[in-house]
């Protein structure tokens, strides 16, 4: 069974199993269709992001999900997509555009509020397509606020990791490889490798897996149960960094939600010096995220995209929600954790880099992952077969897969 083919089966699974759930939305009648929106946020994020909604006055069903490619997938092949798609990368986005199957946004925000890397762009494929919704800082290390780490790289057993996902899981591990590979080469060589202009048993990238698999060989037991773990911690816990028997974290700015009532415990500083191998000077930040695309045609969807692009949803959800913005038309946050995020979101001394396997054709980044569970369950294993079979799956893309440019680029 292919990786396509297990995504989709296990499509139809949730698909099944969501049936009347967490779609619940405000008003709708039969002369006002409700605008169906797909979208990754679930719990406490879903109700945040139905408080922004319900604030529009447009009848509307959400579907939140962390499933969001696979769901997706398949709603496209059933022949009934969702009027708005949300998705954590433009990589299956430039997959649908060259299908034909997105809407022009145009005239529904402001390019000039974003510059690179948030609007990348693809060869042969328009422009305003897809707009970026909420924005995630990664190259991070969190701790506990007043136990800050040494500037070194520390044993794994002082880290919190865990592989687990409701959806994809091994992402986690792919940004440890991500932010390795841009601190040690820098922006321009991950973007060629992020882009498929370099391969993947070239040392910039082997060198970096290498180092990766290096730590958690240190601990093959450890790295097992972090394998099994949830990146969230615990259900109903406060996270790995509270109650994981552990000290670090490297996660992104959305991990302060995992923590609960303690996330005014924490503070984070950049993950360079901390990574295996290092420490490494900052040659880049690796940022994420949430695109919002238009399948459908009516006025209420193209009416809702402008409303969450523009300037004053966007500063009312960082506001209530606790997210943050990639328009540069938002003030930034208030709050030293909130503020040392958005410095670094604005700082043009250090160019910011989408998160590569958000960039990636699904197959690659699947086989990514696949690759990156692998190297957790046998570090000491060579990783050169493992990046070789990857490059065989990047090798196998149609010869008319759009390739993507901008990935990074300077703050506005």
């Amino acid at each position: 069974m292919t990786l396509r083919t297990r995504a989709l089966a296990l499509a139809l699974a949730l698909l099944m199993t969501a049936a009347g759930c967490g779609l619940a939305a405000p008003g709708g009648s039969d002369a006002e269709p409700e605008v169906t929106i797909l979208g990754p946020w679930t719990d406490a994020q879903e109700r945040r992001f139905k408080d922004l909604l319900d604030g529009f006055g447009i009848p509307y069903t959400y579907q939140g999900t962390a499933a969001t490619r696979e769901v997706l997938l398949a709603e496209v092949q059933a022949g009934d997509p969702p009027d708005i798609a949300i998705l954590p990368g433009v990589g299956e986005l430039v997959e649908y555009a060259h299908d034909g199957r997105l809407r022009s946004l145009k005239g529904l925000y402001e390019p000039a509020e974003y510059g690179n890397p948030w609007q990348p762009e693809a060869q042969g494929i328009a422009d305003d397509l897809w707009v970026p919704l909420k924005a995630d800082l990664k190259s991070i290390v969190w701790h506990r606020d007043g136990a800050a780490p040494g500037a070194v790289p520390a044993p794994l057993a002082s880290w919190c990791i865990g592989m687990g996902d409701d959806g994809a899981s091994g992402w986690p591990g792919s940004d440890w490889i991500e932010d390795l590979i841009l601190q040690r080469a820098g922006p321009v060589l991950y973007a060629r490798w992020a882009t498929g202009d370099m391969r993947w048993t070239d040392s910039p990238v082997a060198d970096a897996w290498a180092a990766w698999a290096g730590m958690l060989a240190g601990d093959p037991d450890r790295a097992g149960a972090m394998l099994l773990a949830d990146h969230r911690g615990p259900a109903g816990g406060h996270g790995l960094l509270f109650g994981g028997g552990c000290d670090l974290e490297h996660q992104g700015s959305f991990a302060r939600s995992f923590y609960g009532g303690h996330g005014d415990r924490v503070a984070f500083g950049d993950s360079a010096p901390l990574l295996p191998g290092g420490p490494y000077t900052v040659k880049a930040h690796e940022v994420s995220a949430d695109f919002a695309a238009l399948f459908g045609r009516s006025g209420p969807a193209r009416e809702l995209i402008r409303r969450l692009a523009s300037r004053d949803a966007q500063e009312e959800w960082g506001r209530t929600g606790g997210v943050f913005s990639a328009n540069a038309a938002v003030p930034p946050k208030k709050g030293a954790v909130d503020e040392g995020v958005s410095r670094r979101f604005t700082d043009q001394r250090v160019p910011l880099c989408l998160d590569a396997s958000d960039v990636m054709p699904a197959a690659v980044r699947d086989a990514f992952y696949e690759a990156v569970l692998l190297t957790m369950a046998h570090p000491a294993d060579p990783v050169g077969p493992r990046l070789a079979d990857i490059q065989k799956v990047q090798d196998a893309q149609p010869a008319d897969t759009p390739r993507l440019t901008g990935v990074c680029g300077r703050p506005q």
